[in-house]
């Protein structure tokens, strides 16, 4: 049995986008993809992307940054979703190892500044334009329709 595609989104610390594009995914098609996430330069989840993710039902509180170096010749990715121009920049050299290569350039929403509920509000924002751009893109993807009976 062939299993199912897998998606990695790619950041450079892999706490805050790429996270959420994860649990994004799995929650809207986790049925259809495996999913997966990781750093260039791992770090850890971010606890406000923790909290803007919970605020709409999707949990990502156990989550874990992971290094993308533990991923590349281990598991074949159909899809890479690379949500940081950073990431973009030192991914070059790593696209012989992927599929399709896509990227999504997002805010980097742990740059926020001002009072806590201030840099809450640009996870919130960013969250929110990261479950709309993969809501489309599933639109448009052959594995993520539903199958004919």
């Amino acid at each position: 049995m062939i299993g199912k595609p897998c998606v990695l989104f790619l950041c450079t610390h892999n706490s805050a986008r790429s996270q959420m594009g994860e649990g994004w995914l799995r929650h809207l098609a986790g049925d259809k993809f495996e999913v997966l996430s990781a750093g260039t330069e791992p770090s850890r989840l971010h606890p406000l992307a923790a909290r803007a993710m919970t605020e709409i039902g999707i949990d990502i509180t156990t989550h874990t940054s992971k290094s993308l170096q533990g991923i590349l010749g281990h598991i074949p990715i159909r899809y890479a979703i690379i949500v940081c121009a950073r990431a973009s920049r030192e991914c070059p050299r790593i696209y012989p190892a992927l599929g399709e290569v896509l990227h999504w350039p997002f805010d980097d929403p742990s740059a926020a500044t001002g009072t806590e509920d201030e840099q809450l509000a640009e996870f919130r924002r960013v969250r929110d334009e990261i479950g709309e751009r993969l809501r489309a893109w599933l639109a448009t993807i052959p594995e993520a329709k539903p199958q004919d009976s």
